[in-house]
């Protein structure tokens, strides 16, 4: 009995020994990742946090760098022009991603059928997201130009415009503008992600769905959506985060223009950090962005009651 134990210690002992050096590998072949990660985001965004705190005014250097605390946030919160900003940041988030969603989903449903050509079908979707958001902000500016733009010459021989109009001049359609250009390029992203979220769902639940007399909607709605959920997550989330922060797009456009009919809060962060340099005010308003964006995500998660496993618990 005593050598048994004995024996059974000795392997306990050797198991352990083998898990600790299992971790102690996993760690050492990680360590440089964290460290990248440590170097090319953790130090910037501490660092950026801890210069929100100080006004820093680069054209008056000799004003030093005082501490001045939350300030810089009161002073952001508490302006008129950042909470204007904030909501045409939040106008252009929400209607460009519904649009994405909505169209990414029904791009999704049709590409996951089987037809002749699907997978042609399926690449040909793909271009406009492949291309550089630069290149995509310079095509549209080009189809929307006042004089020689396609989209006017298209509306004006179908005869729904009697003149070219300067759509990225006016105030109240500059933003829209924006938006189609946006919407057309990250539609294809929205259909990447639902199209794989459409992929694992066995074909045997339609079947059954159809066996039980259902339509094609309530074997979309009872079938489809629910198993849907967390890819319709996961591409909200991402669209959204990409959509607060955006400015190549608007900057390449209208730089905010005309007057501040497209000015998001990110170009307002931009000029204040790197045109006006107020470091200091830039950095607690890219703070402020990154706090929305955070909420942003946690109130997706829980509007949509998604469940993720890690390390076979339940979020």
């Amino acid at each position: 009995m005593a050598v048994r134990t004995l024996v059974q210690g000795r392997a306990v002992a050797r198991r352990r020994s083998a898990e600790l050096s299992s971790r102690g590998l996993a760690l050492v072949m990680i360590l440089p990742s964290l460290l990248i990660m440590a170097a090319v985001f953790l130090y910037p965004a501490i660092n950026s946090l801890w210069l929100s705190l100080h006004s820093i005014n680069l054209i008056k250097p000799w004003q030093g760098r005082p501490l001045v605390w939350l300030d810089n946030y009161v002073k952001a919160l508490s302006s008129p022009d950042i909470w204007v900003s904030f909501s045409r940041t939040v106008y252009f988030t929400v209607v460009s991603v519904v649009l994405e969603l909505g169209l990414g989903l029904l791009c999704a449903v049709l590409l996951n059928e089987r037809f002749r050509g699907r997978h042609y079908a399926r690449a040909t979707v793909l271009v406009p997201w492949a291309m550089l958001t630069l290149t995509n902000a310079l095509m549209w500016r080009w189809i929307l130009h006042p004089q020689y733009g396609m989209l006017n010459a298209v509306l004006y021989r179908l005869g729904i415009i009697d003149e070219y109009f300067a759509w990225l001049s006016d105030p109240n359609w500059a933003m829209p503008a924006i938006i189609l250009a946006d919407v057309w390029k990250l539609t294809p992203f929205m259909t990447l992600l639902l199209l794989a979220g459409l992929q694992p769902i066995p074909d045997s639940f339609y079947e059954a769905a159809e066996v039980d007399g259902a339509t094609n909607w309530q074997k979309f709605w009872y079938v489809v959506f629910p198993l849907l959920k967390p890819a319709i997550l996961i591409a909200i989330v991402l669209r959204t985060v990409a959509a607060f922060k955006v400015f190549d797009l608007i900057y390449t456009l209208t730089n905010g223009g005309p007057g501040n009919a497209t000015l998001v809060i990110s170009l307002v962060t931009y000029r204040e950090a790197f045109r006006y340099f107020h470091i200091g005010y830039g950095s607690a308003l890219s703070w402020l962005v990154t706090l929305v964006i955070l909420a942003l995500s946690v109130a997706y998660i829980k509007a949509l009651g998604a469940k993720f496993e890690l390390s076979g618990e339940e979020l």
